[in-house]
């Protein structure tokens, strides 16, 4: 009897090295990254920076970025507006359910890094952060679409927001005393950590969404042949629901160190 089984285990182990060799057959042939980009580029929109001329500056704008930036915040509002229109005391809908959830967990967030008065001003922005990131991080993993997140400039954008907002709200309520840890007792270490705070924010950022923009590209360039029936639905599987996971992570990363950053200079013990 144990024979029997272990025959039968060999048996099936046999023949899914079989398929799994069957199935990834064709894989990698004549792959290139940009002329798989240009075949799912549906919308036409040129992938390259284009020049333009803005206020008689001669610059180079990446128009794929600045569409797809508009898709995304057309996105987020048609979201807010669908979860504001199933808000019910009685009987909210799933959608207005899940993001009283998300509301309720950013705030716990929130207001547990600083008093609630200083947290209340920039509570809209905190949700508005994460909404949008969250947005434009799924979008890579719509077909046709691409992620705004995956380009630095975007990701440096937001990141700004946040370097500015931590001056804004330190100077609001600290004022002037908020500058006495750049003289005492390293003057250069303060700024240097500073100025590292969006640098480290957007990279985070763009790097993972960047990262999962070429891998997905890969697998729609390397998986060919018989692949592209059997294992290519498999592999696009495994990689949309770990896309998934990373967009949803990276949008909360981006949140929460926002917080802590801004949270750090309104602390009473900063200072």
């Amino acid at each position: 009897m144990k024979e029997e089984s272990r025959f039968k285990k060999r048996l099936f182990l046999g023949l899914l090295l079989i398929f799994v060799l069957f199935i990834v057959s064709g894989c990698g042939e004549n792959f290139d990254l940009h002329r798989t980009e240009q075949e799912v580029n549906f919308w036409k929109v040129p992938l390259e920076p284009v020049e333009v001329n803005i206020a008689g500056i001669e610059t180079k704008l990446n128009l794929n970025t600045v569409y797809f930036t508009w898709v995304a915040m057309a996105l987020t509002l048609l979201l807010g507006f669908a979860a504001a229109r199933g808000c019910s005391v009685r009987r909210p809908t799933k959608l207005a359910s899940m993001m009283e959830l998300v509301f309720d967990f950013l705030k716990s967030q929130l207001y547990g890094s600083m008093a609630e008065k200083k947290a209340r001003g920039i509570y809209l922005l905190i949700i508005s952060y994460f909404l949008f990131i969250l947005v434009c991080n799924l979008m890579g993993l719509v077909p046709t679409l691409e992620a705004p997140t995956g380009d630095i400039n975007t990701t440096l954008g937001l990141a700004l927001i946040t370097f500015v907002m931590i001056y804004v709200w330190g100077l609001r309520y600290t004022g002037p005393k908020m500058f006495k840890h750049y003289i005492m007792p390293i003057p250069i270490l303060p700024i240097v950590e500073d100025f590292a705070k969006p640098v480290t924010l957007a990279f985070r950022l763009f790097g993972n969404m960047k990262g999962k923009h070429i891998m997905t590209v890969a697998l729609l360039g390397l998986i060919t042949g018989m692949a592209e029936y059997c294992g290519g639905f498999l592999a696009s599987v495994v990689w949309l629901a770990f896309g998934i996971f990373v967009s949803a992570i990276q949008a909360f990363v981006f949140t929460v160190l926002s917080i802590a950053y801004i949270s750090m200079v309104v602390s009473d013990d900063h200072h």
